[in-house]
């Protein structure tokens, strides 16, 4: 099970390299994005051929041409918890059924339906060596308009005995913000578009578990790409 997750987290590392070329451009220093993406791949041993054709067929160089579709779902999770789904696939006949069905324990709303809950942004996650670092004025100098704390806990790639942190900032500003982090000391992890949800539900901690579970199922469909919701 453990081989198969990482396989499923793997295909998905490299079809975000594919995406993030195609809407970016093929050259990691131009393309924060893409930039990321490698990175996380390297750390997953994927192999550099592996990461060359995918960047190719993402920005439509080589033999083989990127054809996704991407589409955005809007819901709830169980307790009414507001989610957005992010997809890319190349079969939307096959993937939306898929979803509908994911959506069971919880609600499936049409386009609009809860996007208003939440304020689309520009995400860069990052850490630093240097414990003593100002993550505010890091944030200021960058061109971020908030920073939060991040830690191991929250994500993974974020290694122990370093300062982690989310910089928040408009979505035209992505970039931007990533390279001035990169060329201060700052690893970045993630770069991309995503949703901040307004507001938070009071959840307990079952209905917490209830809807964390929830949220795995849709997250580990193969052509699932980010899941945004509004729980802490």
């Amino acid at each position: 099970m453990a081989g198969l997750k990482k396989g499923r987290q793997t295909s998905k590392v490299v079809r975000e390299i594919s995406v993030a070329a195609k809407l970016g451009g093929a050259d990691p220093a131009m393309n924060a994005r893409l930039f990321a993406a490698v990175e996380k791949a390297r750390k997953e041993s994927v192999a550099r051929e592996v990461i060359e054709r995918a960047i190719k067929k993402g920005a439509g160089t080589g033999d083989e041409k990127l054809v996704m579709e991407h589409v955005t779902y809007e819901g709830y999770a169980p307790h009414k918890v507001p989610v957005i789904v992010e997809v890319f696939t190349d079969n939307v006949n096959r993937t939306a059924p898929e979803i509908r069905v994911l959506f069971k324990r919880g609600q499936l709303g049409t386009a609009g339906s809860n996007k208003f809950l939440f304020d689309p942004v520009g995400l860069v996650e990052a850490h630093h060596p240097d414990t003593t670092i100002d993550r505010e004025a890091a944030a200021i100098e960058a061109g971020a308009n908030e920073v939060e704390p991040l830690t191991p806990e929250q994500n993974d790639d974020v290694p122990e005995g370093t300062v982690g942190a989310r910089f928040i900032c408009d979505r035209t500003a992505v970039h931007t913000v990533s390279r001035w982090l990169s060329q201060n000391g700052w690893t970045v992890i993630t770069s991309e578009p995503g949703y901040l949800p307004k507001s938070h539900p009071t959840l307990t901690e079952e209905q917490r578990a209830e809807v964390g579970e929830f949220l795995q199922s849709l997250d580990d469909h193969d052509d699932v790409h980010r899941v945004w919701a509004a729980v802490k």
